[in-house]
């Protein structure tokens, strides 16, 4: 029991040190990447504050590193950085970074629709739509 205690205790610290590595990072953008973050990701913005948080040990997940580091224009020190605690925290995921498909991050331009609410559900629809047609190009559900 001791020993299942103190394992998650050194996980949550690893945790923490790759999470510091992505806020000094994102602090460090200008203001609203969080929101473009979430969109590229397809989560919602207190999911990108939740990830960020080195008080949180819930882990970031491998399959959105590669979409973080286009998003956030990763600085290759502090990218190096994070990747080293990412594998210490995570020995098994970080092998994954490189397997399977990668995600690209595209900007399209859209006219204002004059509503935050009007714009927020088309940029929703479209990477709806997007994510829906990938998965039917790559031939899953």
């Amino acid at each position: 029991m001791a020993e299942t205690v103190s394992n998650e205790a050194a996980e949550a610290g690893a945790v923490a040190v790759y999470k510091r590595i992505f806020k000094e990072v994102l602090d460090s953008r200008p203001s609203g990447m969080r929101l473009r973050l979430a969109n590229a990701i397809g989560k919602n913005r207190s999911f990108v504050s939740q990830i960020s948080n080195p008080a949180y040990p819930v882990p970031i997940p491998v399959q959105h590193l590669n979409t973080i580091f286009e998003v956030c224009h990763f600085p290759p020190q502090a990218k190096t950085a994070f990747l080293r605690a990412y594998a210490r925290a995570h020995p098994r995921r970080v092998g994954r970074l490189t397997d399977g498909p990668h995600d690209r991050a595209l900007t399209l331009h859209l006219p204002d629709l004059g509503s935050a609410k009007k714009n927020a559900q088309l940029d929703t629809l479209l990477q709806e739509f997007a994510r829906r047609l990938t998965a039917i190009m790559r031939g899953e559900k």
